[in-house]
């Protein structure tokens, strides 16, 4: 069996770290070097030859992190790795999945090409925007989920009947769903009209809330807008407490600020973005051990189907 290395990417080097001693082996040596205008180089300071390689890099912007992925990828090919695996904790780009209106970028598959013209032999990531990009990839993907991570840490809080899942918009009625039945309690849904991006004209709460614990399920927060007024809402409707879970805490522009005056509990992410300053509301729970179990798996030639809740 080939030797199995880990390598972290400059935007994922804490998470990698975490993932690699629940894999059971320490990081390998990578040096990226840059020019004075910028311009990377990344290179490997072990050999890889013949190794399966796994890559770490979330490619969330700043697009650096994306562009130093894909050379990661082609230094590990031309290296002569035997398969090299983009270990991507977040799939930037993820929302631009279709044109929603004339005249723009399909930026998801643009993203799928530019990874999988480097080289990547497979993908692994958690929670995409949306489902049907795992079809833009011609090479394998092992989409994991996060309900694994979020499931247990619900259960410890012992919300028992008053418990009910709420989605913030129509859009993420199918995550919600799927908590709601695992959990075999009721949903809700808060349909939200946008007047542009990241900005929020009108909601209406589709369901009763009443006396109820919600919980808000989105894949990721970004502005933190849309879970906010929709934690307002729900509280308005009666509800007894509202907290929100995402996989991914983009958490940009005000979202601080508008979590930390919202009326939230508290919000729930995990690590596959590194926070970039702590909040007294903001939870995270980490998927290292998530990634570490499925590229046991994937190494092993195993099904990774036993992670999934």
């Amino acid at each position: 069996m080939p030797e199995v290395k880990l390598f972290a990417g400059t935007n994922t080097k804490k998470l990698a770290e975490s993932i690699a001693t629940n894999y059971g082996q320490e990081l390998g040596k990578l040096t990226l070097s840059k020019f004075s205008d910028g311009e990377m180089s990344p290179s490997f300071d072990e050999s890889v030859r013949g190794c399966h390689v796994f890559l770490i890099q979330s490619t969330n912007p700043n697009a650096d992190n994306l562009l130093e992925l894909c050379l990661m990828i082609d230094a590990a090919k031309r290296a002569s790795a035997y398969k090299v695996c983009a270990v991507v904790p977040y799939f930037g780009y993820a929302r631009q999945d279709r044109k929603d209106r004339p005249r723009v970028s399909i930026a998801a598959k643009l993203i799928a090409n530019m990874i999988t013209s480097a080289g990547a032999d497979r993908i692994m990531t958690c929670d995409l925007h949306a489902g049907q990009i795992q079809g833009f990839f011609d090479i394998p993907l092992d989409h994991l989920n996060g309900s694994a991570i979020f499931v247990p840490y619900l259960k410890s809080l012992d919300l028992g009947d008053n418990l009910i899942f709420a989605s913030p918009d129509v859009g993420g009625v199918g995550r919600t769903r799927a908590y709601a039945k695992h959990f075999e309690v009721e949903m809700v849904v808060c349909d939200k009209h946008r007047k542009r991006a990241n900005e929020v004209a009108s909601m209406q709460v589709i369901g009763d809330v009443e006396g109820r614990d919600v919980v808000l399920v989105d894949d990721m927060i970004d502005t933190a807008g849309t879970i906010c007024k929709a934690a307002q809402i729900l509280l308005d409707k009666g509800a007894n407490s509202v907290r929100a879970i995402a996989t991914h805490g983009v958490l940009s522009g005000k979202a601080y600020e508008n979590i930390e005056n919202s009326v939230l509990e508290e919000l729930v992410v995990t690590d596959t973005i590194p926070l970039k300053r702590e909040s007294s509301k903001i939870k995270v729970l980490t998927v290292a051990d998530l990634f570490a179990k499925a590229i046991h798996a994937v190494t092993g030639n195993d099904s990774i189907s036993a992670l999934f809740i």
